[in-house]
């Protein structure tokens, strides 16, 4: 678990996490105003500690995402002003307006791609690791994806093929227990999805994905696996979806009592008492954070709502990316 060393680390995993909190509240109450926010917004409230595998990683690795992506990318580094701004749709965004929330790419942090189709991200990631292997990088690939997705054609051939070529690929399933309207237990045939990997040749661990540390730890040791040439591993953050499939989603589906006890395993809350208690950080740090994000998002919304949205006639900029050789 944590050391005595990990502090530097753990500070900064509770500081991006309190700013997807933040960012994500934000992107709640926009969403419940009409004309300010505009499209489908998906939301990974309580999934907060899957933060910790993205600051596991080095800068030059890849990630690949899906539809939950705030937390992911800008753990990783975004400029949340032009996150933003994209998400409204506008002209200064990361992609110019024209991939809103839910297909966000940031190549200059290596956000390769966000993927709204379900089980699109790990073929696609596979793609990416197979380049680092065959361009001898040292860098791997992590990829994030949903239990639903862990369901989809797409994954298992992805997992296969990497477990084939030995490719430095570290899947992340965050299984949030819902599939859009649909528990875990509806669509999944076996007790977990980490027990599948011995099936592709690859070691599977499944974690608290509440528990900072216990992502970190995990995502540490199987990323240096996959970046010593061993091949790919997976694993599972056992989590909860606090809100509904997007935001237009009311839950009507969901026992209050379930969403009542993981509510009582926040795993911002349970992070921010845990460094508290262990001296790794003061009340007044935690507030100073908590302050910085509020800033922060402010900013963010302030420099969104001000930038202009992309002219009609800029519809077909930025589609296409100029290939380049990189050996």
């Amino acid at each position: 678990m944590a050391t005595a060393g990990d502090a530097g680390i753990r500070l900064q995993i509770l500081e991006k996490m309190i700013l997807s909190r933040r960012f994500e509240d934000q992107i709640t109450e926009l969403a419940e105003e009409q004309g300010r926010l505009p499209g489908m917004q998906i939301l990974a409230t309580g999934q907060e500690a899957a933060v910790a595998a993205v600051l596991a990683l080095q800068d030059d690795d890849v990630i690949v995402t899906n539809h939950r992506s705030h937390a992911h990318i800008l753990a990783r580094g975004a400029d949340p002003n032009t996150l933003m701004a994209e998400i409204m749709g506008k002209e200064s965004g990361v992609n110019h307006g024209k991939s809103g929330t839910l297909h966000l790419i940031v190549p200059e942090v290596n956000v390769l791609m966000t993927s709204t189709v379900v089980g699109a991200a790990p073929p696609l990631a596979a793609g990416a690791a197979f380049a680092q292997q065959y361009t001898e990088s040292g860098a791997i690939t992590a990829v994030f994806f949903g239990d639903g997705a862990a369901a989809e054609g797409s994954v298992h051939e992805a997992m296969n093929l990497a477990g084939v070529w030995k490719l430095p690929l570290l899947f992340i399933c965050e299984n949030n227990c819902w599939a859009g309207a649909q528990s875990y237990q509806e669509h999944c045939s076996v007790g977990n999805i980490a027990s599948r990997a011995g099936s592709y040749g690859m070691p599977g661990d499944l974690v608290n994905g509440n528990d900072a540390d216990d992502v970190l730890k995990t995502a540490r040791d199987l990323a240096a696996r996959c970046r010593e040439g061993k091949g790919p591993a997976l694993m599972e953050l056992a989590t909860y979806r606090m809100h509904g499939h997007g935001e237009f989603d009311k839950q009507h589906y969901v026992d209050p009592e379930e969403l009542k006890e993981w509510a009582a395993r926040d795993p911002l809350t349970m992070y921010r008492k845990r460094l508290t208690e262990e001296g790794v950080a003061t009340a007044e740090q935690i507030e100073s954070m908590e302050q910085e994000a509020a800033r922060i998002v402010e900013e963010a919304v302030r420099f969104a709502e001000e930038s202009p949205y992309p002219a009609p006639e800029a519809v077909l900029d930025h589609v296409w990316a100029e290939a380049r050789a990189t050996r």
